[in-house]
């Protein structure tokens, strides 16, 4: 290699280190003010002393005037935003069989309102789904937040575009040995589907743990705020807090970055798909 692709090569490296650190800046600097002394907190771009005070005053309830059930919503946020997820994957999974495996009569006309469907913003159906909750007498309550969350239009459209790749002679192959189609969907089809089973559960996942917007007008009793709710009103009383405030983002993010490293080989296989 001679010295100009040398030279080409480092400023390349460089470019790619130095975008790498602004882009994980934020969050460093997220972490490192939630273990930052109080009196460095926004005062010091990198701080020099660390404890665990911010982490102590989260956890153990803040002040006793006003205090956060703060471990209460780290349990709702998660309880929320699993079974919201399990019951989109669910859905989408016998919805997306059927439109790939199973011919019947309109079939392509679903498949066109699914994919045209994907282009409303969701904000628009947000009262009218706040009215059918609240007639149905689910308004604060865990099923007021999971249930209009089960259904997810990107899961169906990606595990559509899946299953037809599946060769047919499986399936063939598998009915004639009197397998039914429950019996193929999660015995043969969904077994070949882990890589993008990955994909549809980490984005179904952190899009349901970072909502925020439907937990604030569907929940008012305290025992059921998510951490998302939670840390939004913690600008108001909290506002002089702002270790804890860093110490409550850190907890948040923190399950969403674990399952990322538990899965992410298979996240990467699946990606590879979906760009083909």
């Amino acid at each position: 290699m001679d010295g100009s692709k040398k030279k080409g090569l480092l400023l390349r490296y460089i470019i790619a280190i130095v975008l790498l650190l602004i882009m994980i800046f934020p969050y460093l600097y997220m972490v490192l003010s939630s273990f930052a002394d109080w009196t460095q907190v926004d005062r010091k771009l990198i701080p020099t002393h660390f404890t665990l005070k911010s982490y102590q005053w989260l956890l153990g309830g803040g002040e006793s005037v006003i205090p956060r059930p703060w471990i209460h919503a780290f349990f709702n946020s998660f309880l929320v935003s699993a079974g919201s997820t399990l019951l989109m994957m669910a859905s989408a999974i016998m919805v997306a069989y059927a439109l790939a495996k199973i011919p019947f009569r309109g079939r392509s006309t679903i498949n066109n309102f699914i994919l045209f469907q994907m282009f409303f913003p969701a904000i628009i159906l947000l009262i009218p789904t706040f009215l059918v909750i609240q007639r149905l007498g689910m308004y604060d309550s865990y099923l007021g937040m999971i249930l209009p969350k089960a259904v997810s239009l990107f899961a169906v459209f990606m595990y559509t575009n899946f299953f037809k790749a599946i060769p047919d002679t499986f399936i063939e192959a598998a009915k004639l040995d009197g397998a039914s189609d429950w019996q193929i969907m999660f015995k043969i089809v969904l077994p070949m589907s882990k890589s993008i089973t990955t994909v549809i559960f980490l984005f179904l996942f952190m899009e349901r743990w970072t909502e925020l917007l439907w937990d604030m007008i569907v929940v008012k009793s305290d025992s059921l705020l998510t951490l998302n709710v939670l840390l939004s009103q913690m600008f108001g009383p909290y506002g002089g807090y702002p270790g804890p405030m860093y110490a409550a983002s850190v907890l948040l993010t923190l399950p969403i970055l674990i399952i990322f490293l538990i899965f992410s080989k298979k996240f990467k296989e699946g990606m590879q798909f979906t760009l083909k």
